[in-house]
């Protein structure tokens, strides 16, 4: 059956439909003017106060975005096949990358973590591509291992030292979070890719023995792993953050008290604009665009293992992996900062994807979203068709 390709949309049997999944342009743009919203409203005080001007983040973060942007519709128009090829070049950048900002001189020290290189007016946090890198690695690694997956060794122990070797870089930064979020999405990668479950069972084991023995021998991971239990214990020390939280959740009811009245973000809730920008929308906008966000986030995770489903059916094992890989890369970072932010889960630094400000995390995400829009692209055209 003839089909023409025009631009944004494809023409068949006298059908119109899109190119581009509808549902992820959708959502990915509604949370970046979210997004866009949130960080001035939840940041002008501070950045009018530090910084001598109320938009000093808004403009840094809309430049952000723009290039996010651009770097997304780059990604769109290349070939899934070059990421493939790419996979082991883009996780020796990352190792690298994740080295260099543990020397003096290079990596940038914040509130005592080094997780920064400085490049002039900006600094690049290495981490947050670390993980999209490990996810192209992974997928390609799934596809070129698949007829040995169910043995131990090639199966998971390999892809295990791997991330055990990118956990160690994070924690030495430290950062716990993102070390987190890598290591559920692969392990997660891994199970869904074909590994035995009793192979898989066991190095869960291992992984979930170790972070809990790194909490225990840490005086500092410990605090914040079990004051989320009890903030209110210690609420002007370890407690602090949860609390300010909270308490903007609890301000917020179903409504919210107006956007930009929020009274958390006056210097009561540290990172407000950064981590913990959810809860300032929970106190601005209320419980319906807590779950709208939620439902947003949602429809991404959905649609990528839809994606991944079409590319199995079609033959394209790489295509689907990497979909599942991406989905379970942005839902997973999603519900951990959510997580954080109602107080269900430990403090970690991690950002929301798409309305956080950080702007590492923002290109991060969107060469992503790139990437799962490129492959339902491919899969809706038949592109793959054909390729070296």
């Amino acid at each position: 059956m003839s089909a023409i390709i025009m631009p944004g949309v494809l023409r068949s049997a006298g059908k119109t439909r899109p190119v581009w999944d509808q549902w992820l342009l959708g959502s990915t743009f509604v949370l970046l003017a979210v997004g866009m919203i949130m960080v001035y409203s939840s940041s002008i005080a501070y950045a009018d106060r530090e910084m001598g001007h109320d938009a000093y983040f808004l403009a840094r973060h809309a430049g952000y975005t723009v290039l996010g942007l651009v770097l997304m519709a780059f990604t769109m128009r290349t070939r899934v096949r070059w990421w493939q090829k790419l996979g082991p070049y883009l996780l020796l950048i990352g190792v690298v990358s994740l080295f260099l900002v543990l020397i003096p001189g290079i990596g940038a020290t914040v509130n005592g973590s080094s997780r920064w290189i400085r490049l002039g007016i900006v600094n690049l946090q290495p981490s947050e591509f670390m993980k999209l890198f490990t996810v192209v690695y992974v997928a390609g690694y799934l596809v070129r291992k698949q007829e040995t997956l169910r043995n131990f060794t090639q199966g998971i122990v390999m892809v295990s030292l791997v991330v055990a070797i990118i956990g160690a870089l994070l924690l030495m930064e430290p950062d716990m979070g993102s070390m987190v979020v890598i290591a559920v999405t692969v392990f997660a990668m891994l199970f869904l890719g074909g590994v035995r479950f009793w192979h898989f069972l066991t190095v869960l084991s291992v992984g979930i023995g170790g972070m809990v023995l790194l909490t225990i021998v840490s005086p500092y991971r410990m605090a914040r792993a079990t004051s989320f239990m009890n903030p209110f214990a210690d609420p002007y020390n370890t407690g602090f953050q949860l609390v300010q939280a909270l308490i903007a959740f609890g301000r917020g009811e179903w409504l919210g008290a107006g956007l930009g009245a929020s009274v958390q973000k006056l210097f009561y809730l540290p990172a407000a604009h950064t981590d913990f920008v959810f809860a300032v929308l929970a106190e601005e906008l209320g419980l319906v665009a807590v779950l709208g966000i939620m439902a947003l986030f949602g429809i991404i995770i959905v649609r990528a293992f839809v994606i991944a489903r079409q590319a199995e059916a079609v033959g394209q094992i790489y295509s689907a992996r990497l979909a599942q890989g991406i989905g379970l890369l942005l839902g997973s970072q999603a519900m951990i900062n959510m997580g954080v932010n109602m107080g269900l889960l430990p403090t970690k630094g991690l950002t929301l994807p798409f309305v956080s400000y950080g702007g590492s995390s923002l290109l991060a995400s969107c060469i992503a979203m790139g990437l799962l829009l490129l492959i339902g692209r491919e899969v809706r055209n038949g592109e793959w068709r054909g390729a070296a």
